[in-house]
């Protein structure tokens, strides 16, 4: 009976290169997809890039300075919307909690689901941008013809004014662009599918 061969440290340590370039290959391909919604996440909570905060409540402080807040609207390439403030802006007093609305419609022959992404300029300001409601990162569906309303709940932030990079702003710009989306499917649906794939087994 001969024994097997039995692998030369050089073989041992060629495994063991190719083995931590899969796990690094691997690794990367992860965080590919991991990538936009951790770095969304981080947006939000330090309003990097203009990204504006959302809080739970109002403010309960209300300046007698005003700023003036423009609202500005785009779709993406593949979206047959229609999309656009109700108002393109207002004076606002700093910390005072308002509403406005902006308006979408699907100008299609057949339903179409958008997404929404936003932001704020002067970029510095995001982080002083507060969001009660928004419409935004939800899938909306509309109908062909279909025409929705949207509103947004917001304040601006008080220590604005304290900030040495932010407290000369006079005017802020909240901009929304909707890209195309394939709606999600259903979860009970998903379920009774794969019900019925192990019922074939």
């Amino acid at each position: 009976m001969t024994n097997a061969p039995q692998p030369t440290r050089k073989e041992r340590a060629n495994g063991v290169i190719v083995g931590t370039c899969i796990a690094f290959v691997a690794g990367m391909v992860g965080m590919a997809y991991a990538a936009v919604p951790l770095y969304d996440m981080f947006c939000r909570v330090t309003g990097y890039n203009g990204t504006t905060q959302r809080v739970e409540q109002a403010s309960d402080i209300i300046l007698d300075e005003k700023v003036k807040v423009t609202f500005d609207a785009n779709t993406a390439s593949g979206l047959p919307w229609e999309f656009k403030p109700v108002q393109r802006d207002i004076d606002v007093r700093i910390g005072e909690t308002v509403q406005v609305t902006y308006r979408a419609k699907n100008l299609s022959s057949k339903p179409t689901t958008g997404q929404a992404t936003f932001n704020v300029t002067p970029m510095a300001a995001g982080a002083y941008f507060n969001k009660v409601q928004c419409f935004c990162f939800t899938e909306t569906t509309l109908q062909p013809g279909e025409e929705m309303e949207m509103p947004v709940v917001f304040f601006v932030d008080p220590e604005i004014v304290k900030a040495v990079e932010t407290k000369g702003i006079k005017t802020l710009t909240l901009s929304y662009t909707f890209y195309p989306r394939e709606p999600s499917k259903p979860v009970a649906g998903m379920k009774a599918k794969t019900g019925e794939a192990e019922n074939k087994l």
